[in-house]
């Protein structure tokens, strides 16, 4: 339970740094109570890894995300592949999506590389 705590810690860390008092261009062009989805498709191969981590940082943002994970840690993915589809606030999806895709993008690249350096 102790990394989960450690995780919510750095993830506040991560908006802080990121997102600061929020995402003024979302804010004035997309009213608050729009709902949308999105998914995380996947544009070169490689070993995929960090879902946990984004699921976390949905839910630490807005506890009502759905996250729909539809590949696990570890697997090869493949242009084409859906890792996950969310559906929530637009105005959390997107707040969230760019610190998302940093994590996903740099943990896939270690276990890519890491795979490879095995193989």
């Amino acid at each position: 339970m102790n990394s989960l705590r450690d995780l919510d810690s750095s993830i506040d860390q991560w908006f802080l740094e990121d997102i600061g008092n929020g995402d003024h261009t979302t804010f004035s062009t997309i009213p608050d109570h729009v709902s949308g989805s999105a998914k995380l498709l996947v544009k070169e191969n490689g070993i995929l890894a960090g879902t946990r981590v984004a699921r976390q940082i949905f839910h630490r943002f807005d506890s009502g995300i759905h996250f729909d994970l539809q590949k696990k840690d570890g697997s090869s993915i493949a242009p084409g592949d859906v890792v996950f589809r969310v559906k929530g606030k637009v105005h959390s999806l997107l707040q969230c999506e760019r610190l998302v895709l940093n994590v996903m993008q740099r943990m896939s690249g270690i276990a890519t590389t890491t795979r490879e350096y095995v193989s």
